[in-house]
């Protein structure tokens, strides 16, 4: 029986048993669940976690009713969060399971070049910022409130399925502030949130390099090996390349050796791939675009694993490229 559309008080012990069922339900299904985990009393403890929080409670339309999440995200509520391009999911434990949706706009793009050519220069280690770790200075410069990342309400839209009437339930407040804990551990979501890729940074540090520098040949080397390495094509301002011949006999041998680079995703793969790269969990997890959480859970299971095709085609690069 329900009261005014709202279900009855379920006590807090069968809620989270409920919940605990249901997310391992969709676990089975292939879901990949990104619970938001928060330590002692503060939600986030990153300054650029703490400064997504505190963009938010600037509003007064979201001041009065942020609140009510704060005690939901501390408690374990926000059972699964995912943040993809201009958008995040999530599903936040209540009376029952509400499913929460939150639309954001993307960043405009005169707005991103001023970014880049602010950030360039900042860059601390080119390879840390491609496996998702940025510099303090990168990280003050993208969350500023008003020339930064971070979305005015205007670029938010807010969906839950509770009956709260209001744009702003509990529940959509929790995921708010639950964002603000996840970018502590993966800052470059920030930058996916808001569809602008932070490897577009790489070629804006570059280039103040070479024009303070003029080496423009240790351009081409870092391109070429960071390519390489990572498998993905950065942008060559130099000039053009000259074409080189590849003799047939070594094109054939290239082609069978590529044939035999097969990856098999088992808990046991991963953790050998990781350990190859000589990464962290929370680093590697960067690396394939998933969280420090869903690395353990790959790692500690037996047999084949159930991934999602952004998953394994991550996993699938980095081992031909280990």
């Amino acid at each position: 029986m329900s009261y005014g559309g709202w279900q009855p008080y379920v006590p807090i012990a069968k809620r989270r048993a409920k919940t605990v069922r249901e997310m391992n339900k969709l676990r089975k299904k292939g879901v990949e669940i990104e619970p938001i985990e928060t330590k002692g009393r503060k939600i986030a403890h990153t300054f650029w976690g703490e400064a997504w929080c505190k963009h938010l409670e600037r509003f007064s339309d979201y001041a009065n009713r942020l609140p009510r999440g704060r005690t939901y995200v501390r408690n374990g509520s926000v059972c699964h969060l995912a943040i993809k391009k201009g958008k995040i999911e999530a599903i936040v434990s209540g009376s029952t399971l509400y499913h929460v949706t939150i639309d954001i706009a993307a960043l405009s793009q005169a707005k991103w070049e001023k970014l880049r050519k602010q950030c360039a220069g900042q860059i601390g280690s080119i390879l840390e910022l491609l496996q998702g770790r940025f510099s303090h200075q990168v990280m003050e410069i993208v969350t500023e409130p008003e020339k930064g990342l971070f979305p005015q309400p205007r670029d938010i839209k807010l969906h839950c399925d509770c009956p709260d009437w209001a744009d702003m339930c509990k529940h959509v407040a929790a995921v708010l502030y639950g964002v603000g804990a996840r970018l502590d551990d993966k800052p470059e979501l920030l930058f996916l949130l808001r569809k602008v890729d932070h490897e577009a940074l790489i070629s804006a540090n570059l280039d103040i390099q070479i024009a303070t520098t003029g080496r423009g040949k240790q351009r081409r080397l870092a391109n070429q090996d960071l390519s390489k390495l990572f498998g993905i094509d950065i942008e060559e301002t130099t000039g053009p390349k000259k074409k080189r011949k590849t003799p047939a006999r070594k094109t054939a041998k290239k082609k069978t050796a590529s044939k035999k680079k097969t990856f098999t995703p088992t808990g046991a793969a991963v953790a050998r791939l990781r350990k190859a790269y000589d990464m962290t969990r929370g680093q590697f997890a960067g690396l394939i675009g998933v969280s420090p959480q869903t690395i353990a859970n790959w790692e500690g299971k037996r047999g084949r694993l159930k991934l999602q095709e952004r998953s394994l085609t991550a996993l699938t690069q980095a081992w031909s490229r280990k």
